[in-house]
């Protein structure tokens, strides 16, 4: 995801002595200029967009009251400033619900606390489109999520950057079983259902740079930037039993398993298909490149799919043997 701050352009800032008069110079200096930032000390505490500035000088009585005095009488004071590392979606949402008055005005950048420059909405609306149509172009057909590319890219960032993050590896076992049974469009279904449960306790609740991708079939990852994951997968395994109900039948449901014939002719009873997360973190172990979190994920796959029933487990490392 692109950051506000990859987008900042630089325009001048003025300080909060500063008087109108100055701030028209620099205007008609720099036609292109659409606005200037006050600071204090560096800390961005005003806006002045040149159409609200022109529009105070235009009023009755506007230029002879305000053009010898300090900008604080004609500034926005209270403008939209966001973090450097905010995510251009977040921002974007911020921009558009600003006032009628405001919806254009420039979008203050601030990094630790000083400021670093400004996005126009015509920027942060370019940027928010390319974003969406990446997105949609590596995204899985089935599920809508980020695909293989996306997921690449997110690992390689969470690894790189060593700040906290838990990593959830999930699946459904006797998956296959399910779908030779009740056919691929009942599976698709699945499937769907599992993708709309993880992106309702990982991505909408609330979780800045929180990430789910499918990988394929019934395979999917996501990123906490966080290490508090046990009560988003339980959440994630309560809703997912609730919900598994509806794709079998009475009689299967109630036996707890799929009696079927095989390919060879057999008859086998296949479980309910339940939901496995593997969960890697950071904390303390420093996984030093994607390939390093994949594999050691692979091998907390295999840890939980020694349960039956749905489950999640903190991937730990087998004990040596003496």
């Amino acid at each position: 995801m692109i950051k506000i701050g990859d987008i900042i352009d630089r325009v001048p800032s003025v300080s909060l002595q500063a008087k109108s008069s100055e701030v028209k110079a620099l205007f008609e200096m720099h036609p292109e200029l659409e606005g200037i930032v006050a600071v204090n000390s560096d800390e961005p505490i005003g806006l002045l967009m040149k159409s609200h500035f022109y529009q105070r000088l235009s009023a009755k009585y506007g230029y002879d009251l305000f053009m010898g005095r300090s900008i604080e009488l004609v500034m926005d004071k209270s403008p939209l400033i966001v973090d450097y590392f905010a995510s251009i979606t977040k921002v974007s949402s911020l921009a558009m619900n600003r006032s009628q008055e405001h919806l254009y005005d420039y979008v203050i950048v601030t990094l630790n606390g000083s400021l670093a420059g400004v996005v126009s909405i015509k920027t942060l609306l370019i940027k928010l489109a390319e974003e969406q149509v990446n997105i949609a172009t590596y995204s899985n057909p089935l599920s809508g999520l980020p695909g293989n590319v996306l997921i690449e890219n997110k690992l390689k960032q969470v690894v790189s950057k060593q700040e906290p993050y838990t990593f959830l590896y999930t699946d459904l076992d006797h998956f296959k079983g399910y779908n030779d049974t009740y056919g691929f469009n009942k599976g698709d279904l699945l499937i769907k259902e599992t993708a709309g449960i993880l992106n309702k306790y990982i991505l909408l609740n609330g979780t800045e740079d929180a990430f789910v991708g499918h990988i394929g079939g019934d395979d999917f990852i996501a990123v906490l930037p966080h290490y508090d994951f046990e009560n988003i997968c339980e959440s994630i395994i309560q809703e997912y039993s609730i919900r598994l109900k509806q794709f079998y039948e009475e009689e299967d449901w109630e036996r707890g398993s799929i009696y079927t014939q095989t390919r060879d002719n057999r008859y086998v009873d296949i479980p309910l298909v339940s939901l496995s997360i593997a969960v890697l973190t950071n904390k303390d172990r420093h996984f030093q490149s994607v390939e390093e979190l994949s594999n050691t994920a692979a091998k907390a796959k295999k840890q939980c799919k020694a349960n039956t029933a749905s489950c999640y487990i903190l991937y730990s490392e087998p004990e040596a043997v003496t």
